[in-house]
């Protein structure tokens, strides 16, 4: 039986309350989603949040001991209003958490399609690498103070099992809407940059660092995640490179400069590598060029050798790696 009919004015006046407490709630969120959305823009969370906003945004219950110590030591004041909480304790079918969920999703897929789209267009190359990193850096801060706004949210859905995690939610969103189709672009513009850097061009490291951040921190290493694809690319362009490294080399050296050569290019390309590429990425790379520089051409250099008429009985094929 409801309380209305129990207490027909005071269940009419409990009832706008708490209609009135839940416009104000969605108002107040609306009014920080607003504000959260503008980090796509560049604006820095902390000059668009309070820490007292950010508490009205979010409004978690201070029941939960460990909670409500963070927050203490964080922020000077704990305001108890409900927003996110109020908006998902409702008994059914008041609970608006699906909403909310899908209001989260909305948020989402907002910013995609008006702030990172829209500057990826038509960009290829390092214009491309570097309009990528600052829209992947602006959306992953926006995502970490949308987490907070969300958190109760997000732990009853996990709690529930009824959706997956929201971080989770929102890496799946940029990875569908953007990467699916800028992937190629992306992989050709990096294996560019490499080869550049291999032929001692100046360009920004950076840029590789950044990106290849960004691979690892979307599935890492495993098979067929945006790390292993990249990794598979770069292995085959690395193979195809130090072929006609080689080939070019052998005919413009003498063997001894060929392999003073092929020394100081293991000792380059590790260096380059590493700067941009987990280490077992470099391991890899570097077996490649050693195969291709000094595994593969053993027989050229002592014929090369015995061109030149030096004794190759004397010869040893050195191991430059």
């Amino acid at each position: 039986m409801e309380t209305g009919s129990q207490y027909p004015l005071g269940g009419r006046i409990e009832t706008m309350s708490n209609a009135k407490r839940l416009d104000e709630s969605m108002k107040t969120l609306e009014e920080g989603i607003t504000k959260v959305k503008l980090i796509m823009d560049g604006y820095p969370a902390s000059k668009l949040v309070t820490s007292e906003e950010y508490m009205r945004y979010y409004e978690y219950p201070g029941n939960l001991l460990w909670f409500a110590l963070f927050l203490l030591l964080v922020f000077a004041s704990l305001t108890l209003d409900s927003c996110v909480y109020l908006l998902c304790i409702r008994p059914p079918p008041h609970d608006l958490s699906a909403e909310l969920l899908q209001r989260y999703h909305a948020v989402l897929d907002e910013s995609i399609y008006f702030k990172v789209l829209p500057f990826l267009k038509d960009k290829s190359g390092t214009s491309l690498l570097a309009e990528f990193l600052r829209v992947w850096a602006n959306y992953k801060a926006m995502v970490k103070c949308l987490g907070g706004f969300f958190l109760y949210l997000d732990r009853k859905c996990s709690d529930q099992k009824s959706s997956a995690p929201l971080k989770e939610v929102a890496l799946s969103c940029f990875q569908n809407r953007v990467c699916c189709d800028l992937l190629p672009k992306l992989f050709d513009a990096a294996l560019l940059l490499i080869s550049q850097d291999r032929r001692e061009e100046p360009i920004d490291r950076s840029l590789l660092q950044g990106l290849s951040t960004f691979f690892w921190e979307n599935g890492g290493p495993q098979k067929g995640t945006y790390y292993y694809l990249f990794e598979e690319k770069l292995l085959a362009d690395t193979y195809s490179c130090y072929s006609r490294f080689a080939s070019e080399w052998l005919l413009s050296y003498s063997s001894a400069d060929y392999i003073l050569k092929v020394e100081r290019c293991l000792n380059d390309e590790r260096g380059r590598l590493s700067q941009y590429l987990y280490p077992s990425s470099v391991e890899k790379l570097l077996q490649v060029v050693h195969l291709k520089l000094s595994g593969e051409t053993t027989s050229q250099l002592i014929e090369k050798q015995k061109a030149e008429n030096l004794n190759s009985t004397k010869y040893q094929v050195a191991s430059f790696y």
